[in-house]
């Protein structure tokens, strides 16, 4: 290429940084992640290096900026003031530019789809039916990941979250520029393995679950939540184990060590393969009401791309071949209530 056609390439206001005023990036990304972290064994592990590289890396730019950035203490690296005030300013820049490749990246790329999931939804009804999804998009690949903690949409962490929203907890804050569907809306049920209920009293209404091992997540809101609902007092004194997940708790009533609550969707193939049974199936002293909604979550700019917009559909269609019921309302009319924009989404 001639000089004259480069020269054309070069806006006419362009000022280059000198060599001088740019530290080396690698540099850069050590002490960005050492602040962030706050360590820098921390740091080498999330940039898969030695942290004597590390440690090279932030002398280099020390060096380089003849300030001293970060003072080592016994509790881990701690920024200096002039560290600290330097790492705001560069931490936005290297947010930009991560921001700006995923970008380009996923602009230019139509075969991935990233999914956050809560475990529970995902290792007992998602990840069995997956294959489904492969088999009818090929050419797409799926990464997912179970957790319970939602992504940080605006760093491009994941393409799509699903989150289930309980209507007993304050609802989800999304921030705006997110758009979230609520997919499905399914009946909380108390469920336990055919041994567990030969072994123990019968349970005939649901104030005799009061008398049986109750099986918690984190805390007794869930089930405090679906016993008022059933009548009974939700300010109640409850007992029983806290396993925090709700497919632990499953596991634990598999295992004949009480009863859990769980919905349709999560215990879909428990009940049909008879490992766990509804306590008040064709009961009607039992109302299994929704008490939350599972939420499909991602950006509002990213909504109907390809492999989002794919993943999406392909979701409803599954639920509302398997579970119409919990599922009877169009995409439009789905749409999460403002109310769910109230409180922080974590």
């Amino acid at each position: 290429m001639s000089d004259d056609k480069i020269n054309d390439l070069t806006p006419p206001s362009s000022n280059l940084p000198t060599r001088k005023s740019l530290p080396p990036f690698e540099a850069l990304r050590a002490f960005d992640a050492v602040a962030r972290l706050g360590g820098v064994r921390k740091a080498a592990q999330h940039l898969c290096r030695d942290h004597a590289v590390v440690s090279r890396h932030l002398k280099s730019i020390e060096d380089w900026t003849s300030a001293k950035l970060i003072e080592r203490t016994p509790a881990g690296a701690v920024l200096t003031e002039d560290g600290l005030r330097y790492h705001q300013e560069i931490s936005q820049a290297i947010d930009m530019i991560a921001n700006a490749t995923v970008e380009l990246m996923k602009h230019n790329n139509v075969d991935q789809v990233q999914v956050w999931s809560m475990p529970g939804f995902t290792l007992q009804w998602l990840m069995a039916r997956l294959g489904k999804f492969e088999k009818a998009y090929p050419s797409l690949d799926i990464e997912l990941r179970p957790t319970n903690k939602g992504p940080d949409f605006e760093r491009r962490e994941a393409d799509v979250d699903i989150r289930f929203s309980p209507y007993y907890r304050p609802a989800l804050e999304l921030p705006a520029y997110v758009r979230a569907l609520e997919i499905a809306r399914p009946p909380i049920i108390a469920v336990a393995s055919p041994e567990y209920l030969q072994r123990e009293e019968p349970i005939k209404t649901p104030a005799d679950l009061l008398n049986h091992h109750l099986l918690h997540e984190d805390g007794f809101e869930r089930w405090r939540a679906w016993l008022a609902a059933n009548g009974i007092d939700e300010d109640i004194e409850l007992s029983g184990p806290r396993l925090w997940q709700s497919h632990l708790t499953l596991e634990a009533a598999r295992h004949h060590s009480g009863v859990a609550l769980t919905n349709y969707l999560v215990a879909a193939d428990d009940l049909k393969n008879g490992r766990l049974l509804d306590v008040g199936a064709n009961n009607p002293d039992f109302k299994n009401l929704a008490l939350g909604a599972y939420l499909f979550i991602a950006r509002e700019d990213r909504w109907d791309a390809i492999p989002i917009d794919r993943f999406r559909r392909w979701l409803l269609k599954m639920i509302k071949e398997e579970f119409p019921e919990a599922m009877n309302v169009s995409e439009d009319e789905f749409m999460v209530h403002p109310s769910h924009h109230k409180n922080r989404y974590s």
